[in-house]
């Protein structure tokens, strides 16, 4: 099977799975349309496409690695921000929460933001409303994105963060309710499938940050540009980024030091609002 042939081969174990195409698609997070598209040809699967419909049709671990090696057949993929923002964000947010309840280890970096599972609903529309979304849309990202953190308690999952310092300075909130953000971050790392790290602006460096990045398992990369999300998937740079995170994973601090560091963050921010 070639990655033209696609599209016939996931019809084909749809139909094979007894579940219809309207079942299949509300699963998959996309429309009924899109899935008969892509089942048909006419459209090309991204990886997370494919990886979804997998999930939604519940094949065998051996039958996905196949078709997942196919969908993986082109190594990178970018789909440019315009794009998400016309069929809507939170339509975007519900698709990672698909990934996420299909992958067992997520490895995050962020050296710009606070990470999306880790934000407060206050950071959240901070952000969001960069991208000059409608009110009712903005309600709806904000939602689909909240309701994502619920796998932050799926024990069955691990899910590692580094953030460097600079991401709990930046103000995109005002200093009470970056505060608040501080203390959830706090909160948060007590979990016991969650692991939190942060470097320290003053730890010697060997790398750069450069950009963020999500490594899911160890199979998808999903890195944010100004313009597109791309997606690696050749396991040669999937690689890069799993080495990249664990260069600065054994430079950050962690648990206690970590959880201290950034209650004297917190502190400083408190401080600074009974001054201002």
């Amino acid at each position: 099977m070639n990655k033209t042939e696609l599209g016939a081969a996931l019809r084909a174990l749809r139909q094979a799975s007894g579940k219809e195409a309207k079942a299949v698609a509300r699963s998959a997070v996309m429309s009924t349309a899109k899935l008969s598209k892509i089942e048909n040809g006419r459209v090309a699967p991204s990886v997370a496409d494919v990886d979804r419909i997998l999930s939604a049709v519940d094949v065998s671990a051996e039958v996905k690695a196949e078709y997942m090696a196919v969908a993986r057949s082109q190594a990178t993929e970018a789909t440019a921000w315009r794009l998400h923002r016309r069929l809507g964000f939170h339509r975007k947010q519900e698709q990672i929460r698909a990934l996420e309840q299909s992958m067992t280890l997520l490895r995050l970096f962020q050296p710009s933001l606070v990470p999306g599972l880790l934000q407060t609903p206050e950071y959240v529309r901070a952000v969001l409303q960069r991208k000059v979304l409608g009110e009712e849309q903005l309600s709806r990202t904000i939602g689909a994105r909240i309701e994502r953190q619920r796998v932050l308690y799926d024990t069955d999952k691990a899910l590692r963060f580094i953030m460097t310092e600079p991401v709990l300075r930046w103000r995109i909130l005002p200093a009470a309710m970056l505060a608040g953000q501080v203390d959830r971050i706090v909160s948060v790392s007590r979990l016991p499938n969650v692991d939190i790290r942060v470097v320290p602006l003053d730890a010697a460096q060997t790398d750069v940050p450069g950009h963020s990045f999500v490594i899911r398992d160890d199979r998808m990369v999903t890195v944010e540009t100004t313009h597109a999300e791309m997606v690696v998937t050749d396991p040669r740079d999937v690689a890069l980024y799993v080495d990249k995170f664990d260069r600065f994973s054994n430079v950050a601090l962690s648990g206690s030091d970590m959880r201290a560091m950034l209650g004297r963050i917190r502190d400083e921010l408190l401080r600074e609002q009974e001054t201002g």
